[in-house]
C-alpha cells in the first residue's frame, strides 16, 4: 500500500509532462485556446506523484501541473530496483500489468508507463497496457496498480509469521561448469578406409577379405592353365 507523504521532505528532480492537451472555445472574436498539462513528479527513491493543471497557456498550465502533483505525494514499496510483486491496475476501460523483472532487463513500457516508474525510481521492469491509450487514464491506472504493491514485512504480518531478512547478494547468479566438470561427447563418426575404417573402404576388414578371396582365385585359375598347357606339348 502507498502512504501519502509531505514534498516538503523529498528532493524532487525535474518533472515529467506526459501529455499537454489543447482544447479550443468558439467565441464571437474568434477561438480561445485553453491547455491542460499531465505532469509527473518523484524523487527517484519510492516517492511519486501526479497532477493536473488548466491554463490559458502552457507554462502556467504546467506550473498548476507540478503544485498539483507536489500535493500527491505517495511512497510505495519497492524490492531494490524493481517491485516487489506482479500487480493489475484499472482505471476506466485502461489496464495496465506491472511485473517485476530479472536485473538488466531495464523498462519495458510506454511513454506514459515509463514517466511514472522511471520517476518512482524503478530500473527493471516488464509492463503492458490493455484497453485505452489515453494517457490519463493509463497514468491513473498505473498508480492503481502501485496502491496495490505490498512489501515482505506487510505480507508477513497478515499472516502472522516473523519477517525474516532478504538474503545478502544477487539473486541470480549465473552457473558455470568447469572444464572438467563438462560431458564429453563421444565421437560415434565412422572413418572411411583404414585399420578402423567402415563398410566399402579397401583398408576395411571386409575389404581385406575380399581381396584375399580375390587373390585365391587368381592363384587357382593359374595353377589349372599350367598342367593344361605341359598336356598339350606332350601330345604334340
Amino acid at each position: 500500500m502507498g502512504q501519502r507523504i509531505s514534498a516538503r521532505d523529498l528532493e524532487l528532480g525535474e518533472e515529467k509532462v506526459v501529455r499537454v492537451n489543447r482544447t479550443a472555445a468558439v467565441v464571437k472574436g474568434g477561438r480561445r485556446f485553453s491547455f491542460a498539462a499531465l505532469v509527473v513528479v518523484g524523487d527517484r527513491k519510492g516517492a511519486v506523484g501526479w497532477g493536473q493543471g488548466k491554463a490559458r497557456e502552457v507554462p502556467v498550465s504546467i506550473e498548476k501541473a507540478v503544485r498539483d502533483a507536489r500535493k500527491n505525494m505517495t511512497r510505495y514499496p519497492l524490492r531494490g530496483d524493481t517491485i516487489p510483486h506482479e500487480v493489475w491496475g484499472h482505471f476506466r476501460s485502461a489496464r495496465v500489468l506491472l511485473k517485476p523483472a530479472a536485473p538488466g532487463t531495464g523498462i519495458k513500457a510506454g511513454a506514459s508507463v515509463r514517466a511514472v516508474v522511471e520517476e518512482l525510481g524503478i530500473r527493471n521492469l516488464l509492463t503492458k497496457v490493455y484497453g485505452s491509450r489515453n494517457p490519463l487514464n493509463v497514468v491513473k491506472a498505473c498508480f492503481d496498480g502501485l496502491d496495490q504493491l505490498l512489501s515482505k514485512k506487510q505480507v508477513f504480518e497478515a499472516r502472522g509469521l516473523p519477517v525474516h531478512a532478504d538474503r545478502e547478494g544477487p539473486k541470480l547468479e549465473p552457473v558455470g561448469l568447469d572444464e572438467s566438470e563438462k560431458p564429453r561427447r563421444k565421437d560415434t563418426r565412422k572413418m572411411k578406409g583404414g585399420d578402423k575404417g567402415g563398410r566399402g573402404g579397401r583398408g576395411g576388414r571386409k575389404g581385406r577379405d575380399r581381396g584375399a578371396e580375390e587373390g585365391a582365385a587368381d592363384q587357382g585359375d593359374a595353377g589349372g592353365e599350367a598342367p593344361a598347357a605341359e598336356a598339350q606339348g606332350g601330345t604334340t
